[in-house]
This record gives structure tokens, sequence and C-alpha cells, in this order.
């Protein structure tokens, strides 16, 4: 299903598969089930069986699902998988560039947590040139914490469209997480949707939207990176959930 186009009126092919694991992870893959095997050997079952289900979990935390990324030139799309647990207006990062970046009016921030559990490969909230990337050594506190956004390592990215229009998010490293993966460099071109990087272990991403525009999603609600509608720009309406 790689680049087809699908539409609301029935157009193209879909069919369900297992998801691919990324070649970022099948290194990790590798290891684990070579220990496995290993103890097996030795017939070590009570540790045979565990490190099993370490090779299963490593090949689930690294998979890689095909996403329809929906086509419009107004939204803002998910760039991670997750729960939104945080949307606050604070001023932009100053890593993000000068102040005709993204400007130094607060902006509404949309902090989304992944765990252990969710796919952990990112994704373009737009499409358009990659202007900035900016890693940022720091602390491993919990992702879930609102100053993970200031203290903890971070990589942010800035994407311009063709209009002119910027968008910026950073990549934050959790307790777990410790490695931040980057697959793209400034100057790069990338299509909405388009995987732009991995954080292993457990993060979070923050993404900062234009002024006058808020969130479609609300806090507490679980998106899909790539998929989900984060926001329309230049929309505003108030939106509410019930938690069930």
């Amino acid at each position: 299903m790689s680049q087809e186009i699908l539409d609301n009126t029935g157009k193209g092919l879909a069919s369900w598969s297992f998801p691919p694991v990324h070649p970022e992870g099948r290194k990790f893959a590798v290891i684990a089930a070579t220990i496995t095997l290993g103890f097996a050997l030795l017939g070590w079952s009570l540790l045979a069986w565990p490190m099993a289900g370490i090779t299963l979990w490593v090949l689930a935390f690294f998979r890689d699902p095909a996403r329809v990324t929906p086509i419009d030139d107004r939204f803002i799309i998910a760039p991670a998988d997750g729960m939104v647990t945080l949307i606050q207006q604070v001023p932009p990062p100053v890593e993000m560039g000068d102040i005709d970046a993204l400007g130094s009016e607060p902006l509404y921030r949309l902090s989304i947590f992944m765990s252990v559990f969710d796919v952990h490969i990112n994704r373009a909230p737009i499409g358009g040139t990659v202007r900035r990337v900016v890693y940022i050594s720091g602390k491993f506190l919990n992702a879930d914490l609102d100053k993970a956004s200031d203290e903890n390592e971070r990589q942010h990215i800035m994407i311009e469209r063709s209009d002119g229009q910027r968008i910026g998010f950073t990549q934050i490293a959790g307790l777990v997480a410790r490695r931040i993966v980057p697959f793209v460099k400034e100057g790069d071109f990338v299509a909405v949707g388009q995987r732009v990087g991995l954080i292993r272990f457990g993060s979070r991403v923050d993404v900062y939207l234009p002024a006058g525009t808020l969130p479609q999603v609300v806090k507490g609600q679980r998106i899909v990176a790539g998929e989900t509608v984060l926001a329309v720009i230049g929309d505003s309406p108030l939106r509410e959930g019930v938690a069930h």
C-alpha cells in the first residue's frame, strides 16, 4: 500500500498484514534472539522463556506499520502515536531559530506521550523543507513531566512549506528512552506523514501549533502518527471530550 492513493469513495486497495520491523530494531531483535537460543541450548529454560518474551517485545516495539495520511493543506497531522497528556500555551523553544521562525508569542503546545507499547516511528506533521534539526543533550526525566520539554535530551525539528507556513516539533527522550534516531537532516524535503525519526523505548513528542490554531484533539485522547488530524490551521473551535 506504499504511496498508493486511497479515498473516501472507495478508491484503492486495502488489506491487513503484519507490520514490518524497522531496520533500526532488527539488530536488537537478533541480539535478543541469539541470547534466547543460547539459553535454550544450555537447557536454561527458566531464562530462555523470559528472553523469548523479550525478543517478541523488541520486534513489536520496532514495528513500522503502514499509515494512510489524510491530505489537506490545512491539516497538521500527528507526528507520534500515544496519548495527549499536556495542552499548554508556551513560548516556542529558542533553538527552533530566530524570532522569524515560530515567533516569540506563546503557542499551543501538544505533548504526546509514547509508552513502551506504542509505535515509536515519528512522522512529519506537514510536508515541506526541513529548516532546523537541533539536538540538545540533557537529562532523562519521566517524559510525562512538564519540565521534560526543557531539561531532557531532545531534538527540535522545524518544517517549512512552500507557502511559508512553519511547524515545529520536538522529540524528547524519557526515563527509559536513551537514544533519538533522526532520519532527516536540514535541507531535506519531506512529505506529510513521512517517517522522520524514532525514539527508543518510551518517550514524548511536543508539537507547536501556529498562532490562531486550536487543537482538534483533547487531553487524554489517544492518537495515531501519520493519520490523526491534530489541528486545522487557522481553526480554533472549542473541542470537548468525555472519558469513558
